[in-house]
């Protein structure tokens, strides 16, 4: 019999502002810890030295990660040019150098190269699998990697500062499994005078933003007493990209137990994925057909008394 873990049914969101050296790991468990949650996760990856939006999705909220983790993201970060690093941030060894320094116009004018569908290769020192193990374990182990590009949707990159010569402040957005440090590098090659990441700021991911992120030092402060609670955001909001139906009261128990019901919709199409509503708050996730949900994933923090 699989043992019951232990913590509290707490279901949402709380976005962290994470500083710099920590893991994302390191925090989803200061929060679990923090909260006595008894189920947490986050919404995509930071690198350690990386600071800003991390999104912990607690209880229920879990079942949402995946809408935010292909939402559009933010970041404001800072090439350091003229080096090539090992790792293509400021963490790894020069691997490369040059004496080159483009001009502003010119640096505008290569970012245009990087903007839409692009390919892009993984940093060696990366997450990315590879024959069942992660990258920069075997980028430790001295093994160069021939690693496969992937595709990358850029919405927007510009250019923002130019403190000095050495190095240059951008912004982008982007969609899904991006690798800034991959951009650095690839710009500094494009640039002809190598470049990489210096500091990284995820600004935005989804509906979350940086600048309501709550401190790994207010969450040590108010830790095990209750009041981080006031933080939490509702677990619908991991479902704002999709559309909301809105769930008749004899359907709920039908979504719940994973049946087909009747929604009421508007200006969905046959076979739209979206998230049925009850009384504001989310019953289920699944597919439009014809008047019906088929629901794939179900919520359990709508109350019975709540549906009477």
């Amino acid at each position: 019999m699989a043992r019951k873990r232990k913590g509290r049914d707490i279901s949402g969101w709380l976005v962290v502002d994470k500083p710099a050296g920590m893991t994302s790991t390191a925090i989803v468990n200061k929060v679990r810890w923090a909260m006595d949650a008894k189920k947490a996760g986050h919404a995509g990856t930071l690198d350690p030295e990386a600071t800003g939006v991390l999104a912990i999705a607690l209880g229920e909220a879990t079942k949402t990660v995946p809408y935010i983790t292909d939402a559009l993201k933010a970041y404001t970060f800072t090439v350091r040019l003229g080096q090539a690093t090992n790792t293509d941030d400021a963490e790894g060894e020069v691997i490369a150098e040059s004496d080159a320094r483009p001009s502003d116009d010119e640096i505008k004018q290569a970012l245009g190269q990087f903007v839409g569908d692009i390919m892009q290769v993984p940093p060696q020192f990366s997450a990315v699998k590879i024959d069942g193990e992660r990258a920069y374990k075997k980028a430790r182990d001295g093994e160069e990697m021939d690693l496969a590009a992937r595709q990358l949707w850029v919405e927007e990159l510009l250019h923002v500062d130019r403190p000095d010569p050495d190095h240059v402040t951008l912004e982008m957005t982007c969609g899904k499994g991006g690798y800034v440090r991959s951009i650095a590098r690839d710009l500094g090659k494009a640039l002809g005078c190598f470049g990489h990441v210096r500091e990284l700021r995820r600004t935005w991911s989804g509906p979350f933003k940086a600048e309501d992120g709550v401190s790994v030092e207010t969450i040590d402060a108010q830790a095990k007493t209750g009041a981080l609670d006031a933080y939490l955001v509702p677990l619908e909001a991991g479902l704002e990209d999709l559309p909301e139906v809105r769930c008749l009261q004899d359907s709920v128990a039908k979504l719940r137990n994973g049946n087909a019901a009747p929604v009421i919709a508007s200006e969905l199409e046959f076979g739209d994925e979206c998230w049925a509503s009850y009384d504001g708050k989310a019953v289920a996730v699944g597919i439009y057909r014809g008047g019906m949900m088929h629901p794939s994933r179900v919520f359990t923090t709508l109350d019975q008394s709540e549906v009477l």
